[in-house]
């Protein structure tokens, strides 16, 4: 029998925790740990003074920008700032992701996977983003970014927990998923101060995957 086919695209919490027996959980000791260790790291005065003139375009132009506009002025330069792109693993962008699970076939094109490898992601490692415009009312961005932890998860032999990041216009969520448990972290503003957790958040991030690629 033919698996049953799915695009990220369709895929909403409701069909993954139905069909997938995903669970939602309040606190997760992962989101916990990445959170409180995430407010330790300190940001040099290039990273602020960086971040400052990010935020300065971002409160001036985020509610005028389409989804594209949005990546590439503020969410790009970013994850640029921490550098995702080493000579063991790389930040890849609509690449195709695609495993079998149970009864279905689900793949789709992330808007950014780190992922093991040069050229092309070989072995996903945590980190996937979904990126909408605030006011867009299609689709569920928390839905399409656990679906693409999921797969990871699935292409990982689900040796490791999965990290995500899903942003809505300004608001950024940090999601973990380990086994069938996935938990969101409450919503980061980044035309506030929350910019700066946000970075150091992502700085923790990196943190993580390195301490991945040394085992």
């Amino acid at each position: 029998m033919e698996p049953i086919k799915v695009n990220f695209k369709d895929c909403d919490r409701i069909f993954l925790d139905e069909i997938f027996y995903l669970v939602q959980v309040q606190k997760h000791n992962l989101l916990t740990n990445w959170c409180e260790k995430g407010r330790l790291y300190e940001l040099t005065p290039f990273e602020e003074e960086t971040v400052n003139r990010y935020q300065e375009t971002l409160i001036y132009r985020v509610d005028d920008w389409n989804e594209q506009e949005l990546i590439e002025n503020f969410i790009g330069p970013m994850f640029s700032l921490i550098n995702f792109n080493t000579l063991k693993y790389g930040l890849f962008s609509e690449r195709l992701l695609k495993a079998i699970i149970d009864d279905y076939e689900l793949s789709g094109y992330p808007d950014a996977i780190v992922a093991k490898g040069r050229r092309k992601p070989e072995i996903p490692y945590f980190c996937f983003h979904e990126y909408k415009k605030e006011n867009e009312t299609k689709g569920d961005p928390a839905g399409q970014c656990l679906v693409a932890m999921l797969v990871a998860q699935e292409l990982n032999h689900n040796e490791r927990p999965l990290y995500g990041v899903y942003v809505v216009g300004k608001h950024w969520y940090f999601m973990v998923l380990q086994g069938k448990e996935y938990a969101i972290s409450k919503s980061f503003q980044a035309i506030d101060e929350d910019i700066f957790e946000i970075v150091k958040l992502l700085k923790h991030l990196k943190s993580i995957i390195e301490e991945y690629v040394k085992q």
